[in-house]
């Protein structure tokens, strides 16, 4: 019996039919690396590699259309947030997608891993051979010139043909490096200057604001409140990627001097990934992780701050931080309920289908009540920090419509738009329905200036503005000036916060997806910048003008205005 069970086994195996090669189809292809980095030769066959693989999603217009539901002032389901599955349900891939991509990696010995509440995108890790081999790549080593960064990846890669139809995008492959800070100038340590110790709302505004912004300005300058929040459900998120570690000693430094109403101990939590950290070394500290923490637990009273911190074992420490920090959002049953991020590289940096897949992921969040915010940036009209430009350059994600672009302004006798805030008009993502009219009326103003330049049919940003320039900072225990639209989205985010905890004290929903709200009631509880431009390109810029425009948007926030618009008053 043994034998005859052997004999049995081993012509099973000998008539088994072998899985035929698949056709390969190229997916993606560049002729060469981006400027500014070279081939430094052929990655280790047996470097492990990190690969994410987005697969189509199902309904990702049901997606839309259910995010504009819920927050739309004028909607009869305005407010009545989605949960976790309920989102994600709209951006699942379809049973045929999953099981056709899951067939070919079994035929590879890989499994991968949802990454997901909705399994639209699957991880898994495995040897450059391998991956060169499932994808008809080249992985090899590229390096940037200017810094000697090292990033491994492929100028093109295939899949199956019967898989063009069902696998959107393959991450890291042919996008290279280039996410930056968003944040323009640091200058040398300064004298702290006296301090008003006026707080309060409507107060009248100091002197001193003129050269030094501080926590004080802004609450005189917006009329922001300086009561504590009360709400421990309502919780604002602070971006942190590329090493940006916040010192918690700076912070009750800044706090000691510039809120002294607060505990100096009042401090933030901390949420890693990738490998993060929150070193505390105070020479290590972060000059923009320290100004966003600052500036959120220095305005937002009491709001619960967390630190979100990605690391670098995303083997690529761009793109993959912003996937990677989304997909932990998606994956909490309650995230923040306010989201702001000062980092960024430019649109044309981000192939079309992966900035789509990051926009969708964004209106899944915002779809559950999530305010998302990021910084324009400070180039002008040439993007993030661009020099060289012969058309307007678009930051990313700046042109996604489910998300709130902050802009920079300076002054306040007038106020007038930081001559560094981008803003301009998207190349990839149409004209959103909600800010239709008050574009069209800026064009209308602008005529056949820059024609040719910038795509005037794209959404428009930025959408709001704030203070931008000479934001006082500490780090390593020193006072520094910083600008840039880093200091504004921290800013606005903490507007946002302390608006949500007045709602959630009340009883109501937190504002969610803010742009069909502030287009619409909230339209006339901004101040309205009409002095000033963004200059790039070797041009003047966009111009700043009554209503909104695409250097300080609709303006600047009025927070008893806002109060009103949002159904406190």
């Amino acid at each position: 019996m043994l034998r005859l069970g052997v004999f049995v086994s081993l012509l099973s195996l000998a008539v088994a039919t072998p899985t035929p090669p698949r056709t390969m189809r190229v997916h993606t292809r560049m002729d060469s690396a981006p400027v500014g980095f070279t081939l430094a030769g052929a990655a280790s066959p047996d470097t492990m590699i990190k690969l994410r693989v987005a697969l189509v999603q199902s309904n990702p217009a049901g997606l839309e259309d259910a995010l504009y539901d819920v927050s739309t002032p004028s909607s009869a389901n305005y407010g009545q947030y989605l949960t976790r599955e309920e989102a994600a349900a709209f951006v699942a891939p379809s049973d045929e997608t999953t099981s056709a991509v899951n067939t070919w990696l079994a035929e590879h010995d890989v499994t991968a891993t949802p990454l997901t509440p909705a399994g639209d995108w699957i991880g898994f890790t495995v040897p450059v051979s391998k991956a060169n081999e499932m994808f008809a790549a080249d992985y090899s080593v590229y390096a940037h010139t200017e810094t000697g960064q090292t990033a491994i990846r492929t100028l093109s890669y295939s899949v199956p043909e019967e898989l063009i139809e069902h696998l959107k995008v393959l991450y890291p492959s042919t996008t290279f490096p280039k996410v930056q800070r968003k944040l323009q100038v640091v200058k040398a340590p300064v004298s702290v200057v006296p301090e008003t110790t006026q707080g309060a709302e409507n107060a009248a505004v100091n002197a001193s604001c003129a050269s030094t912004m501080t926590p004080s300005c802004l609450q005189q300058i917006y009329g922001v409140p300086s009561s504590p929040a009360t709400q421990s459900s309502n919780k604002l998120a602070v971006a942190g990627y590329d090493d940006q570690w916040s010192n918690i000693a700076d912070l009750s430094t800044f706090l000691k001097r510039y809120r002294p109403d607060m505990s100096s101990n009042t401090s933030f939590t901390l949420e890693t990934l990738d490998g993060g950290s929150n070193n505390q070394t105070e020479a290590d500290a972060g000059v923009e992780a320290n100004l966003d923490i600052q500036y959120t637990v220095g305005v937002a009273t009491n709001v619960p701050t967390v630190f979100i911190s990605a690391g670098e074992n995303n083997n690529d420490g761009d793109l993959g931080g912003f996937l990677d920090m989304t997909d932990l959002l998606l994956n909490e049953t309650n995230p923040p309920q306010v989201w702001t991020t000062s980092y960024g590289p430019n649109e044309d940096d981000v192939p079309e289908d992966l900035a789509y897949n990051l926009c969708n992921a964004y209106a899944q969040l915002g779809a559950r009540g999530v305010s998302i915010l990021f910084a324009t940036g400070d180039g002008g009209v040439s993007g993030t920090q661009s020099s060289e430009c012969t058309t307007f350059v678009v930051p990313f994600p700046d042109g996604c419509p489910y998300m709130t672009n902050v802009g920079s302004t300076t002054g306040f006798a007038p106020e007038i738009s930081a001559s560094f805030s981008s803003g301009g008009f998207s190349n990839y993502w149409a004209r959103p329905s909600y800010q239709a009219d008050a574009v069209e009326a800026y064009l209308k103003t602008l005529g056949d200036t820059y024609a040719g330049l910038y795509n005037a049919s794209g959404r428009a940003f930025p959408d709001v503005a704030t203070q931008g320039i000479n934001f006082s900072v500490v780090i390593d225990q020193e006072f520094y000036l910083v600008d840039g639209t880093s200091c504004s989205s921290p800013t606005f985010a903490s507007v946002v916060s302390l608006l949500n905890d007045e709602l959630v004290g009340s009883g109501k929903p937190v504002l969610g997806f803010l742009n069909p709200w502030l287009y619409s009631t909230a339209a006339g509880a901004f101040n309205d910048i009409t002095e000033g431009s963004n200059p790039g390109c070797g041009t003047d810029g966009f111009n700043a003008t009554a209503g909104w425009d695409p250097v300080t948007g609709l303006g600047s926030p009025d927070y008893a205005k806002l109060r009103s618009a949002a159904g406190l008053s």
